[in-house]
């Protein structure tokens, strides 16, 4: 019983991984990347679609996004929630397709990057963190109805600190690779 528990603190904790490394990806570098525009919603007819619902992004080259979308009506809603949107570039469109031609980071963008890459951070820290608290606190719940002695509970407690230390320290590294993308000119 208190093994499940465990597994289950790891599964969750691996999946904050998966999601850290999902939002970093949307955090623009110098290079081009279809991730950055997966937040980016366009109302279409009424609605709130991702752009990615709506058009085949691709990067024909490392500093251009290539936007194509099916129906060519939607391209001046496409061009609108990319100038709304805080990605700070300019769109051109010929018509059929819309080009996003991503510009060297300024010294002062990278830094804003920075902060807000180091606020992501603290956000799945504090996931970790949580996951590891609901853990602990699932087992105090299964020590109160006798399902487990006080000290396969502290062992158990122990283990779930290890793995909370294990998965913060991943995103630390994986934090500190990021950043060292965005400071690289």
């Amino acid at each position: 019983m208190i093994s499940d528990v465990v597994k289950t603190a790891e599964q969750r904790m691996a999946k904050t991984i998966d999601a850290t490394r999902h939002d970093y990806a949307t955090i623009r570098t110098g290079r081009a990347n279809p991730a950055m525009l997966e937040k980016l919603m366009v109302d279409y007819y009424g609605s709130n679609m991702p752009v990615n619902q709506l058009a085949n992004i691709s990067v024909p080259e490392p500093r251009t996004l290539l936007i194509a979308p099916w129906d060519k009506s939607v391209i001046p809603l496409i061009e609108k929630a990319i100038q709304k949107s805080e990605l700070g570039i300019p769109p051109s469109s010929d018509g059929t397709v819309i080009r996003l031609n991503i510009p060297q980071l300024t010294e002062e963008r990278r830094k804003e990057f920075i902060k807000q890459l180091h606020k992501k951070a603290e956000e799945h820290r504090v996931s970790v963190r949580n996951i590891r608290r609901d853990i602990n606190e699932e087992l105090k719940k299964q020590e109160k109805e006798d399902k487990a002695s006080e000290d396969e509970i502290k062992r158990a407690q122990e283990q779930i600190q290890k793995i909370t230390d294990k998965y913060i320290a991943e995103i630390d590294s994986i934090t500190k690779a990021k950043e060292a993308e965005l400071l690289e000119v």
